[in-house]
Order: C-alpha cells, then structure tokens, then sequence
C-alpha cells in the first residue's frame, strides 16, 4: 500500500536487543520510524496478553526481539518466550491475524547492524500485509 507507514511494537530485552538497538543509534544507523520500543528486563517476561493487546490498541506488528539462546542474563528466559511465541502465532491467526505481523529474533548487544537489518525487513513485511484490519 503506497505511503502506509507501519506501527510497530517492539519488546526488546534491556540485556541485548536494547543494548543493540543503543548499538545501532550511537553509530547513526536508520532505521523506519514506526518502530516503538518497549524495553523489558528479559523477553521471558514479555506475557502473550502484552502482543495482543498492542494489536488491539493499533500495531500493525510486534516484534519480540531478545538475547541469543544460551545467552539470556536469566538463564532460560527467551527459550520460554520462544515456545509461547509458537503457540501465540497459532492464536493470532484464530484472531484472524496473519503470522508474519510476529516476530521473534535473538540479537546481542553488539549487533547494531542486524537490529537495523531486523526492523527494516519486518516494516517491509507489514508494509506489504497492509494496515491491520480493524
């Protein structure tokens, strides 16, 4: 859709994805404005009621974006937002949410770049879905 600008929610975990998405402004990298940070302590904490509520107050995506397998600052925590995100996927699409308007990635404290890399390529892929229907 020509001049659709999405709005998206992204849960970034203070450890890395913060840190990288920090990373990414102290180099000057752009990135698509329609990218809102809500900084958590861990993606573990981020509830499934959280993305569905941001889809129900206007985002047209979420992205959950968390520190790397092995490495989260609490042990296991994105590996147990990992497996609500598998499931939260199936319940959007019960929604009649498409999968794609989700998103979860891994990114460290140093990889400015890939959270660039990250947020460029989910706006697009919501810019292509359209505005989420209301």
């Amino acid at each position: 859709m020509i001049g659709f600008e999405p709005k998206i929610i992204g849960f970034l975990c203070n450890w890395c994805a913060y840190e990288g998405a920090d990373a990414a402004g102290r180099a000057r990298k752009a990135y698509p404005p329609g990218l809102r940070v809500v900084r958590v302590m861990c993606s573990g904490r981020v509830d499934p009621q959280f993305i569905l509520e941001a889809f129900k107050e206007g985002a047209d995506g979420v992205m959950i974006l968390g520190c790397h397998p092995g490495d989260c600052h609490y042990k296991e925590g994105n590996l147990q937002m990992l497996k609500r995100y598998v499931i939260l996927k199936r319940v959007l699409s019960q929604f009649g949410i498409e999968e794609d308007r989700l998103k979860l990635d891994w990114i460290s404290a140093g990889e400015g770049d890939k959270f660039v890399k990250v947020v460029c390529e989910m706006t697009e892929r919501v810019r292509q879905l359209g505005p989420l229907p209301r």
